[in-house]
């Protein structure tokens, strides 16, 4: 067998453009975010307007040679960028599963299906509906791929943000409450399908719409989940104990981040999306005795701060605000704006009234069910690399991820106002704060009872 040599190292220009490309969007990013949380919005709302402000919406189009010095559009430089964002939106979907109540979903499950299914059907055929009238006329598609158009659009609108919900009711201490727990819960139900769905929509697009294929995505699945369930469990459990054993919180960060990134890459090969698979692996890690969850606060603080980030304002990189001037788009994007917000609320909302919740309690489960943010990029990104969007749906669907993440909050904070906390989700709370190594010092009574 003849050696091949191996291909050079990255340095020189390339390393250089790379290095200044990540300071510049950490440094963005993170002034971006902190205003937004200053003005009480989600610091994802900041995040992806990094990538809006140095991209072709704005910067881009004001000063092109400082933007193509900075961020040129060598698929390689891109590639880089990419490559980072993927393993810090990967890590982060695989922590937010850690965080997930399954003992709590079990005994509410009824519910919790409940609002998953009208918060995830009614939004999906509004899509569908409207992504199949409005193809050829926003996205300029011929009409036999219209229905894959019309998929896309769909799943876009029914999925929901499990990293932003998250990351929105920890910021504002709701991920203990029934309300925060019940919305991951539905969510991630609401996620596992919209997974499902998208992975549908990819294997049409390379190999053409059937039943089989609809059949071979849904095997994969099913059979993903019950070998996660049969044989990961234990495995994982095991595996965080060993890790665990020593004092350093090295090996536990390391072994979680193994078993995250082992269940995206099957998930990949699967033919599904990875963020399913490290969303799975997250909630093996998190799962009751299986793992120290102190010893992955550094983790947590690494991904949030650092890695997330890189791919939000790489997302925003090909949003480009200026396909709005056209008034077709700007109409299309206020017609799936308005059809995806009402729809995904209406349909949660209706799911918890049917629970008998009360209508505080639905609002709130409402407006946090609504909020697409991350995964409704990824979709969007999907869309794109596969040539069924365009540059101004794309604009759209992510618009749609912004508009959505930011009318979550003040919703939230309004309804979670008027929703007595009970003794459960106290306790909850002190379990959660250890997870995302909170200081013991806010663990005191009066503490407690003055965040109630």
């Amino acid at each position: 067998m003849r050696f091949t040599a191996p291909p050079a190292a990255l340095g020189g220009h390339a390393l250089l453009v790379f290095l200044v490309a990540m300071v510049t969007l950490l440094l963005v990013a993170r002034l971006l975010a902190a205003f937004a949380e200053r003005v009480g919005l989600p610091a994802i709302v900041g995040e992806l307007a990094t990538g809006v402000i140095l991209g072709p919406s704005l910067l881009g189009h004001l000063l092109p040679s400082l933007t193509g010095w900075i961020f040129p559009r060598a698929a390689e430089q891109m590639h880089l960028l990419d490559g980072m964002g993927q393993i810090g939106i990967l890590l982060l979907v695989g922590l937010t599963g850690t965080h997930l109540d399954v003992a709590m979903v079990r005994r509410r499950k009824a519910t919790a299906a409940r609002i998953s299914v009208g918060g995830m059907l009614v939004p999906l055929a509004l899509g569908l509906v409207v992504g199949y009238q409005m193809a050829a006329w926003i996205n300029g598609t011929p009409a036999r791929n219209r229905l894959l158009f019309a998929g896309l659009i769909g799943v876009a609108m029914c999925v929901t943000a499990i990293p932003v919900i998250a990351k929105t009711l920890s910021d504002m201490r709701l991920l203990h409450r029934d309300m925060g727990q019940l919305t991951m819960a539905a969510g991630t139900i609401d996620d596992a399908v919209g997974w499902f769905l998208l992975s549908v929509v990819s294997m049409a697009t390379v190999a053409g719409l059937s039943i089989g294929h609809v059949v071979t995505a849904a095997a994969y699945l099913l059979g993903f989940v019950v070998l996660a369930v049969l044989l990961g469990r234990p495995l994982v459990r095991r595996v965080m104990r060993l890790a665990d054993r020593s004092a350093a919180p090295g090996p536990s960060i390391v072994a979680a981040v193994v078993i995250v990134l082992t269940g995206a890459a099957i998930t990949q090969a699967l033919g599904m999306e990875p963020v399913f698979g490290a969303f799975v692996a997250g909630i093996l890690v998190g799962l009751p005795r299986a793992a120290n969850g102190a010893k992955l606060a550094p983790l947590r603080t690494v991904v949030l701060s650092v890695l997330a980030p890189i791919f939000l304002a790489a997302a925003g990189f090909r949003m480009d605000l200026t396909a709005l001037a056209q008034p077709r788009v700007a109409f299309a994007a206020l017609v799936v704006l308005t059809v995806a917000t009402l729809g995904k609320f209406a349909g949660a909302y209706a799911g918890a009234r049917l629970s008998r919740m009360s209508r505080w309690e639905s609002l709130a489960i409402g407006a946090g069910m609504n909020s697409r943010g991350v995964v409704e990029v990824v979709v969007a990104l999907t869309g794109l690399r596969l040539g069924i969007l365009n540059t101004g749906s794309y604009t759209i669907i992510v618009l749609v991820a912004i508009v959505s993440s930011v009318m979550a909050p003040p919703i939230l904070r309004y309804a979670c106002a008027r929703i007595t906390e009970n003794e459960d989700e106290r306790l909850r709370k002190i379990d959660h704060d250890t997870w995302s190594g909170v200081p013991a010092a806010r663990h005191s009574p009066s503490n407690a009872e003055e965040s109630a």
